[in-house]
């Protein structure tokens, strides 16, 4: 089973019987390295359903995803949507819990399974739920999260009865700040409310810090238990922090999805590349003969658009005699990306696109091997569409409707796009100057 161009990413992978139906949904922190499990002489998967899987396996696509976490909510519902017949799991409504801060006069923090229109705050949901107790576990005891514990129905105008007061473990053990006795004001308690939404909402650096300081200390002096738990403690942390993009997976999704990676798979085939391109950036240049000279820069990842990737650039070099000089305009603007990713804005792509023939890209080679990196170049031409590979006399055509291409024209478009509306400002801008600051 070739899985090259599966990429060695977060995602979910779909295994497919020969008539193509979908027997089987997984999901993986790395795609490339689970998959390949499957397919090992010697496989230290020893569930039996392995070998009879393997034995039906004809292809396999792959979703990739910003997280592990939302690999496994992505996986979650296309077992429930497609019913694979060796999914074990997720085969009811079953879902992931929230955490919910409710809807009361002193509210509570509790799991639940169902997020309700109901004026409550909800956060998650948590595939992983048990490292998300323990964490709460410790911050309830330190009293970070001080929140009442118990299920009594009260409230400002319906005071909680004396008798009740006096059976509650909780007030009785101080493990509450026990608004119901009058231990706290309603504008108190609210400010504690307050501090575990925001803790909830990501913001923990300062607990992040501590955890860590505790860590250190205790492994200094041996006591590896302690530093262990402060240890899955920061890690509780990190997996607080992912943001979870997909929540409801629309009906075109999975056709959309594989769709994407198709395309990335059909270009790793046909341009020969070592790996799957699944971080590709595009660059274009824009004047108006020789003026307001800019570069744009894209980027797709998993053929979507990445747009904290985007960058535009006022070009140094303008020939005003010649009318610009494209060629060395292409060069700039591909060494100032590089020098931004080698300063940490960003990875280096799997591949780099160039609007335009060989020449353009021989110029973005130039820039490349100044910098001292190996990416993969090809240049497309828009006249017939046809893309120029380094070392290849002959460019490459491939069919109008082929995958690849159409991605590939996708970000070409982009980055042309997305130039000529900063080219079009800076003109603008310049306009504005000229006029007197008149429009």
């Amino acid at each position: 089973m070739d899985i090259s161009h599966i990429p060695d990413g977060p995602g979910c992978y779909l295994m497919r019987d020969a008539s193509g139906t979908v027997i089987y949904v997984g999901k993986a922190k790395d795609l490339k390295a689970r998959v390949s499990q499957y397919f090992r002489p010697h496989t230290s998967d020893t569930r039996a359903k392995i070998p009879s899987l393997v034995a039906l396996v004809r292809s396999i696509d792959y979703i990739a995803s910003s997280s592990e976490r939302e690999a496994l909510l992505t996986e979650r519902q296309l077992i429930y949507k497609l019913q694979p017949f060796f999914n074990e799991i997720w085969k009811d409504s079953k879902s992931y819990p929230y955490l919910k801060i409710t809807r009361e006069d002193f509210p509570r923090l509790v799991f639940t399974r169902r997020k309700l229109r109901d004026g409550a705050e909800y956060f998650g949901p948590y595939p992983k739920v048990e490292p998300v107790r323990r964490l709460l576990s410790y911050l309830v005891r330190i009293k970070f999260i001080n929140l009442r514990r118990c299920r009594w129905d009260f409230g400002l105008l319906r005071p909680l009865s004396q008798r009740k007061i006096k059976a509650c473990l909780y007030y009785h053990t101080g493990q509450c700040p026990s608004p119901c006795a009058g231990g706290i004001s309603a504008g108190d308690y609210g400010q504690f409310v307050a501090r575990a939404a925001d803790f909830l909402n990501g913001d923990f650096d300062r607990l992040r810090r501590d955890c860590l300081e505790k860590m250190k200390t205790h492994s200094e002096r041996l006591e590896y238990e302690k530093a262990a738990m402060y240890r899955n403690f920061l890690s509780a942390f990190d997996y607080l922090d992912e943001r979870v993009r997909i929540t409801r997976l629309p009906d075109d999704y999975l056709e959309k999805a594989v769709g994407r990676t198709s395309a990335v798979t059909e270009l790793q085939k046909k341009l020969e590349l070592r790996h799957p391109p699944a971080h590709i950036e595009c660059f274009d240049t824009s004047h108006l003969f020789g003026r307001q000279a800019v570069g744009s820069s894209v980027c797709f990842i998993n053929g979507e658009k990445n747009t904290a990737h985007y960058r535009r650039y006022r070009i140094r070099f303008e020939n005003t005699e010649t009318g610009g000089n494209d060629f060395e305009m292409i060069k700039e603007t591909v060494a100032r990306r590089l020098a931004q990713i080698k300063r940490g804005e960003g990875d280096y792509p799997d591949l780099i696109v160039i609007d335009g023939g060989p020449v353009q890209l021989a110029f973005a080679q130039q820039a490349v091997k100044e910098a001292g990196v190996r990416i993969s170049l090809i240049s497309l031409a828009k006249r017939l569409e046809e893309i120029y590979i380094p070392g290849k006399e002959l460019p490459l055509r491939l069919e109008r409707n082929d995958a690849g291409l159409r991605l590939l024209q996708a970000l070409r478009d982009e980055a042309h796009r997305f130039g000529i509306s900063y080219h079009r400002k800076l003109r603008e801008r310049q306009a504005e100057i000229q006029n007197g600051g008149k429009t």
